[in-house]
């Protein structure tokens, strides 16, 4: 079954005006009139912040200690560093 459209049709629409306007004292119709908000939301920026910096570093730091741990821990199983 087709759904009705969202917004009246101006045409059939009782207490409207020739152009469309709604008369002084009468309810406007439910359905919006505009598509979007006139207030666009500010472009995010693009730069990293200290913080993130930061954590990053330290991420990138603890990667590094472990991959180095489980080279060790794999030399010493194979044994490498047996005396």
């Amino acid at each position: 079954m087709t759904q009705p459209p969202p917004d009246p049709d101006p045409a059939v629409t009782p207490a409207l005006d020739a152009g469309g306007g709604v008369q002084p004292g009468d309810t406007p119709p439910d359905a919006a009139q505009t598509s979007a908000v006139s207030n666009k939301d500010p472009v995010p920026s693009r730069s990293l912040g200290a913080l993130s910096v930061t954590s990053l570093v330290a991420i990138g730091a603890l990667v590094v200690v472990f991959g180095i741990t489980a080279v060790l821990l794999i030399l010493y199983v194979l044994g490498v560093f047996a005396p």
